[in-house]
């Protein structure tokens, strides 16, 4: 197929997180950052030039994955699964779980990036739609961003949690998944 014209869209939003493998780290303490997440993707079909002039609109492209960020992803509590808080959240205030992302490991941004990856894949396949995830950066504050063009092997097995090989809009694995549709 010949190369054919690639789109690319952000999305912002607000998140608090902690990492607790370096107790010493100042990240060690819950904060948050205003971040961008942008998304390349590629067709996969043939452009229709003289009729639609595109893949898939603009509109359909963006409809999941913007409903994925602002209704879960805007303003989580992003905590390793061994986080002590996690328990704190599910004695405490269970209501509030479906605003918890966790990850196997520190909910850093490289592995937010992986997490997102898997997420957009998982939603294009679920949509149909003819497009390719070709590119996935977030930004995480003004001077530092994390990019992938892909996944390695080691990155598509981690267990990061099966939330995020799921077209729905969870972000953990501790509520039923009907909970996220």
């Amino acid at each position: 197929m010949p190369l054919m014209p690639a789109v690319q869209f952000t999305r912002r939003f607000s998140m608090a997180h902690r990492l607790i493998a370096d107790a010493g780290s100042k990240c060690a303490v819950p904060h948050g950052h205003n971040e961008f997440v942008k998304v390349t993707l590629e067709p996969t079909a043939e452009i229709a030039f003289g009729q639609s002039n595109h893949a898939a609109s603009f509109e359909n492209l963006k409809r999941r994955w913007h409903g994925f960020v602002d209704r879960s992803l805007d303003h989580a509590f992003q905590l390793n699964r061994a986080d002590p808080l996690l328990d704190w959240f599910q004695t405490h205030e269970p209501q509030r779980l479906n605003q918890v992302l966790t990850i196997d490991g520190d909910p850093t941004t490289e592995a937010l990036v992986i997490a997102l990856w898997r997420k957009l894949e998982a939603i294009l396949k679920a949509e149909g739609l003819p497009f390719r995830l070709a590119e996935l950066a977030i930004e995480e504050t003004p001077t530092n961003t994390v990019l992938t063009r892909g996944l390695t092997e080691a990155e598509r097995a981690w267990v990061l949690g099966g939330w995020c090989d799921r077209a729905d809009f969870s972000i953990n694995d501790l509520l039923p998944p009907e909970t996220w549709s």
